[in-house]
Parts: C-alpha cells; structure tokens; sequence
C-alpha cells in the first residue's frame, strides 16, 4: 500500500476538466483539452486506492485488471512498470479508458463511504504516457506454429483474440466487412468520445507483430469466402462479428423518411469527419432531432446531432429516470442504474423519461414531420399508458437507438449450421466453441449486446480455447468462462 492515508487526506475525486461546450460543439475532437496531466493530482488520486484485501475493483472489471498494482506504481512515478501491468490484462487500455463505463470504479471500496478512486482517469493516464514514451512496442512471436486462424469481426473482441493468438505464434488473418478495421471502434463511436488515430495506432503495432488485415470482405456473402470454405483454408475460425440485427420500431407511420436507425446515422458521420464523401447522408443540420433510447448509443447520436447544426434535440426513454443514488436492490458492489450525465448531455438537449412513440405523423410529401407520444407507468414492469399524457414532439429526423437483438441467422452463421438461442446469440460450449470443430464465438456474438471490458475479455478468453486447440495447451489467460456475467445480489 503507497500510502496508507491517502484516501484519509484526499476524500474527492480529481478529474480532467472538459473543454467548454461552445468550443468543442465547433469540432469533433474529444471532449478533453489535451492531457497535459496534473502529476500532482494524478498522484494523489493513484494514493487513494486503499491496496485492499480482498480488492473488489478486479471482480467488477471482467478482464481482472490489476487495479491496485497500477495505482501504486502510478503513485510512485513507475510508468514503465505500470504499463506492464496494465497490459498484463487488457490489450486496449486506450480504449477503455475512453469508452468504458468503470464496472471498477462502482465495485471501488473506497466507494462505500467516499467517492471511489478514479480507476478510469489513472488507466488512460498510464496507457497515454506510455505511447508518448515510446513504451508500447509489437511484441512478435519468437517463431510461428504453422497453424492459421481466421477472425471474422475487427471490434474489440475479434481484435484482442487477434493479437493473443498473433502473439503465441499463430498466423491470423482479421476479416471485416467494412472498408476500414476496427467494427464499432472505428464507425460506431463518435470521434469526440475516442479519436480514431488510437485506433490505427493499435492496428499499426498489431500489423508489426504479424496480424493480417482483410478489410471490405464479408465472410458468408456473395462473392465472397463461405462458411465452409473458411474451415478449408483455415485451421480455427473465430466467430467475433457482434450482435448487430438492430431493435426496431415497428409503430404506424414508421415507413416515413427521416427515420433512421442510430448505426446508419453514426457510420456515415464518422465517414464524413474522416474525410471521406458520403453521397446522400443523413445531417441534423437545422432539424428537429429525436432520438429514441436513452443508452450511449443515444447519448452519441446527441452529440453528433448537436455538432451537425440540429436546432433541437430530444433524447426520448421508455423507463423512468434512474434516481441519482443507488437503489436500495442494487447495493455496493453491483453496477447500479443511476442517473448519469454524459459529455452529450452536458451540451445540451432535452432527456424524456416514461415516453413511448404511439405514431410517427408525416407530411404531404411522406416525410416525418412529428411523432404521437405518451407517458407511461412502469410500477407494473411492463409499460401503461397514463391516460391524458398523449402529446406531440416536433421531427424531422428520428434516430433509434434501442439496442440490438442478435446476430444475423444468414451468411456465415447459416452457412457453418449453427445454432442461435432465443436471445439472438450464437451457441456456444464452456469453451467458446461451436457445435462445428474448430469454430468459436467471442464477444456479443456468443454474450448478445455488451460492455467493450466484456468484449476484451471474451476474446482473451476465446484465444485461449483457440490455441488450446491448436496447439493441445497454452499460456495464455482466460480472464471469464462464457457463463460469467456481472456482480449482481
């Protein structure tokens, strides 16, 4: 322990400040300044991790992260050592420390009757001093095993099991359907919530170790490899293509136009921020915005709106709002459903709450110009309409963004004669492996619809079953079984 009172001298959390909302809504940058880090504050936020017993950040991160380890070294100025812990781990840090929503940090027993420790800030701490140092460096194979694995998806699943089995030896080829790699990474994440130069940083050291890169192909579909074919040229296959069959709304008037799907509207913005043409896309400029579902993928669908020039936006929830302390059925260390505030929120917009679309109302011309909504009472669990509540919301263009509910039962999945679950997930044994030798699942494949820690750890763990496989063992950590899920009473 660094500091055996450091969490007695320092009793608030210390965290970047975010730029104003006026300058960043002229950009697409993240929403930090440039982290030109407080070392005092970061140390003595790394001097209130308590070293713990029985650390219960590790059991709230799925990956395992070493929590404790890291803060210390942080503490004491150790970067180089505290990168290697970091990485014993995580391959992503980077992205984690973006994009995660710290399991860790509500699972903090720090945080029973303190703020907890700014697990995430100290990660992408370490993670971005060790790229500017020079310490994030390929690690390639001693020598190669002859074997040859296929990943289908370059999400974060499919790009950590690439780089463990890359790095025992294994010769990996990532396919993906997209004209770039990185999945959700890449044209699902806004850029001013991760910039995509961390993305290609991580590709470029992942290509020096010897992972082989195959964009714009998807496996399964016409013209393209199939399903048994894959098992032909390849060894073992790794299923890691996410759940990516989109909830849909189907309410009157839902054939209208300027009703989108969020992974429509998202993809082509991040097209058009990386300077590619996007014929025809789909702008909020001075519009009426709704945005239907109020999880992060809403939230990124408010901030894009709002950076595009929408002259309002309204972020509608069927649930009611989450109170600001946890719930007494969700109590320390669960991950509880509290009100948050994201960087969109911040910027402005309206959150609805107990809402749901009765009717999408149109114009002479066939477009949205409105949608019929109405309160509704969840004390039942399921929604009632509250009687005398219906009202109308001005519209131009509706966003839905209500999840996901499997992967596609065509193409590949068709092809290789595998079974889905009524959930939309793809079936998998204790192994991650499939009912057909060879193949396996990772991530929201085989999970359904999860957290990027959860995706990392998926595929860590299927990398494992994969070079067991191979190779009849191996070294390498399997952080969850298939079966694991979160921390809940």
């Amino acid at each position: 322990m660094a500091d055996p009172k450091g969490f007695l001298k320092i009793r608030e959390r210390e965290l970047p400040v975010r730029r104003p909302v006026p300058v960043r809504l002229m950009d697409w940058k993240e929403v930090y300044a440039k982290r030109a880090e407080d070392a005092d504050a970061l140390t003595r936020q790394a001097g209130r991790c308590m070293d713990c017993g029985i650390p219960f950040c590790h059991n709230g991160c799925p990956l395992g992260n070493l929590i404790p380890e890291w803060n210390d070294l942080t503490r004491t100025g150790r970067f180089d050592e505290a990168i290697e812990r970091l990485h014993a781990t995580n391959n992503f840090p980077d992205f984690t420390g973006r994009l995660c929503p710290a399991p860790c940090e509500t699972a903090c027993v720090l945080g029973i009757n303190q703020p907890a420790v700014t697990i995430k800030n100290i990660e992408q701490s370490i993670i971005d001093k060790a790229f500017d140092d020079g310490l994030v460096t390929p690690q390639i194979p001693d020598r190669l095993t002859g074997s040859t694995v296929a990943v289908i998806g370059s999400g974060p699943a499919g790009l950590a099991a690439a780089q463990q089995l890359t790095r025992v030896g294994h010769t990996v080829a990532v396919y993906e359907r997209d004209d770039r790699i990185g999945g959700l990474l890449r044209y699902g994440i806004p850029e001013f919530k991760m910039e995509k130069r961390h993305v290609d940083r991580r590709l470029e050291q992942m290509a020096a170790e010897g992972t082989r890169f195959r964009p714009g192909v998807e496996i399964g579909a016409n013209g393209a490899l199939t399903g048994t074919e894959l098992l032909e040229r390849y060894d073992a296959v790794v299923l890691a293509m996410g759940a990516t069959v989109r909830r849909d709304l189907p309410v009157p008037g839902r054939e209208l136009a300027g009703i989108h799907q969020a992974m429509e509207y998202l993809p082509q913005s991040n097209r058009a921020t990386a300077g590619d043409l996007v014929p025809d896309q789909i702008t909020a400029a001075g519009k009426d915005v709704v945005v239907i579902g109020g999880g992060d993928t809403g939230a990124d669908c408010l901030g894009t709106a709002l950076r595009q020039g929408a002259t309002n936006v309204v972020q509608l929830e069927i649930m009611p709002r989450p109170t600001e302390d946890r719930p007494d059925g969700q109590p320390w260390p669960t991950y509880p459903m509290i009100y948050r505030v994201s960087s969109a929120h911040q910027e402005g917009g309206e959150r609805v709450y107990a809402t749901s679309t009765v009717e999408f109302v149109g114009d002479a011309d066939g477009n949205v110009k409105e949608l019929r909504v109405v309160e509704v009472d969840m004390t039942s669990g399921r929604p009632v309409p509250v009687e005398g509540t219906e009202h109308v919301i001005p519209a131009q263009l509706v966003l839905l963004a209500m999840g996901f509910t499997g992967v596609p039962t065509t193409g590949v999945v068709e092809q290789l004669g595998l079974e889905v679950d009524q959930r939309g997930r793809i079936t998998r044994d204790s192994e991650f492996a499939t009912s057909v030798p060879g193949v396996y699942v990772a991530g929201d494949a085989g999970r359904g619809q999860s957290l990027i820690v959860w995706a990392i750890a998926e595929g860590r763990s299927a990398a494992a079953a994969v070079d067991t496989y191979l190779r009849g063992h191996t070294e390498l950590p399997a952080p969850i079984e298939p079966t694991t899920v979160s921390i809940t009473v």
